[in-house]
């Protein structure tokens, strides 16, 4: 019995890393509807109306 290179194994593991948080995004982009809901941001007179010295 050989064992694996170490170069080789240690591009396997990233690439299956890489292709474990590919499937988990495609996933998530898949199966997740995101709730629309309205924002409402409140903004300081000060930024919107700045005082001149």
């Amino acid at each position: 019995m050989t064992t694996m290179p170490t170069l080789f194994r240690f591009l396997f593991v990233l690439a299956t890393l890489a292709a474990m948080v590919y499937g988990v995004m495609w996933s998530l982009v898949t199966f997740v509807e995101p709730r629309e809901r309205e924002v409402t941001v409140r903004v300081p007179s000060e930024r919107v109306n700045p005082t001149r010295p």
